[in-house]
């Protein structure tokens, strides 16, 4: 079942099997919206590294950011399994 969350079509807020005829749902699941998500992820993460940079950090310092972030979101990922 593939959940759709949104606040702004009401009907849309419960679990079920779409099909792919349904209305504005589906445009969620939509493989367009995935690669637009990916494509977003770059061109952020080269943002954050050109701006690091441009502030002085380190390659190093910025190895240590990403760490922490990975570290941020296994801990949410842990979380998450144990509440499973």
């Amino acid at each position: 079942m593939l959940p759709c969350h949104t606040s702004w079509h009401g009907p849309c807020l419960v679990w079920r099997q779409p099909s792919w005829e349904e209305g504005p749902c589906l445009k969620l699941w939509q493989p367009s919206i995935v690669i637009s998500r990916e494509r977003a992820l770059k061109i952020l993460s080269k943002s954050l590294y050109r701006d690091l940079r441009q502030n002085g950090y380190e390659p190093k310092q910025i190895v240590a950011v990403a760490s922490e972030l990975i570290s941020l979101v296994t801990s949410d990922i842990k979380e998450d399994a144990q509440l499973v």
